[in-house]
């Protein structure tokens, strides 16, 4: 009994001695994510401010200005130059349909490989794999030439949409979940009838909420701050989506522009906040699943 009560006092100090070590810890835990996040969110407080300046100060003191020397000024010079609202609708309707056809083929091929026995399979989803090595840079040439001279789509939604249209990261990542389903659910729906597409609509899509959501927010990124294609297939002004705009903006109105560096931060403004309302509004969909609830009983 003394031997019980002796080590429970030495372990009693133990814990004494080693939870100031620990708080300490922790504490430099805090300091440093702090420390982190700071340097994370500063470009974009610089940014949100730097677009509401009257007059545009570039010294580490413009990052805290005067309230006075604030207004949405800015955001109208940048309207009037380049049409935000249109150049907006113009990058929805690119984005949306990429992420429109990225989904719909990228499920279909994802379950094709995952799901049907088909020969040549392994292959395809080499091919698959290898393609996603192959620089876009590289296929700009063939591609200009394809949509812009034999299929005459220049200047259109279509001619920008088609060469993301099918995205293999988009193919992958729907496979990989397809491959994590119960392999005896997809059989006794087969044993009961239905055939692929049912199959894949009714029972694999309503499961796949998590890849889906993925696939929709990583697929969004891209053709939203896509320059290079819609520059090169588009020559009007009012095709053209915001990014567009906005590098056409500093290189040919901005040197005439009373304010042109918060001209440019506020076209910066309107060209991220989508993207980031997006991720804030849609990070938790990340980690929620609903297979366990389908596969028990």
């Amino acid at each position: 009994m003394t031997n019980d009560v002796a080590a429970g006092l030495a372990g009693e100090r133990r814990a004494a001695e080693r939870a100031p070590r620990s708080r300490t810890r922790s504490t430099g835990s805090r300091i440093a994510l702090l420390i982190g996040a700071f340097a994370f969110l500063f470009p974009f407080y610089y940014m949100i401010v730097g677009s509401l300046q009257k007059e545009p100060d570039s010294s580490p003191a413009g990052a805290f200005p005067n309230p006075s020397n604030l207004s949405l000024h800015n955001y109208a010079a940048i309207d009037s130059a380049i049409s935000l609202g249109r150049s907006l609708v113009n990058s929805g309707i690119f984005t949306g349909g990429v992420i429109l056809c990225t989904t719909v083929f990228g499920l279909l091929a994802g379950y094709a490989l995952a799901r049907l026995q088909f020969r040549g399979r392994g292959s395809t989803f080499a091919l698959v794999l290898l393609v996603q090595v192959v620089p876009f840079q590289l296929l700009l040439i063939p591609l200009y030439v394809l949509i812009v001279r034999d299929y005459g789509l220049a200047d259109s939604y279509l001619g920008m949409i088609l060469p993301f249209a099918i995205n293999t990261s988009a193919v992958f990542v729907f496979r990989q979940f397809f491959l994590q389903l119960p392999a005896a659910m997809f059989e006794a729906a087969r044993i009961d009838g239905a055939n692929e597409l049912q199959i894949l609509f009714r029972i694999a899509l309503p499961l796949c909420k998590p890849a889906l959501m993925s696939v929709v927010l990583l697929s969004f990124t891209g053709p939203w701050n896509e320059f290079l294609w819609p520059f090169l297939v588009t020559k009007r002004q009012d095709m053209q989506p915001l990014a567009v705009s906005l590098a056409n903006y500093i290189s040919t109105v901005a040197s005439a522009a009373a304010n042109p560096f918060g001209a440019i931060l506020a076209g910066a403004c309107v060209l991220a906040a989508p993207a980031v309302a997006l991720y804030l509004v849609f990070q938790s969909r990340f980690t929620s699943t609903d297979i366990d609830s389908a596969t028990k009983g």
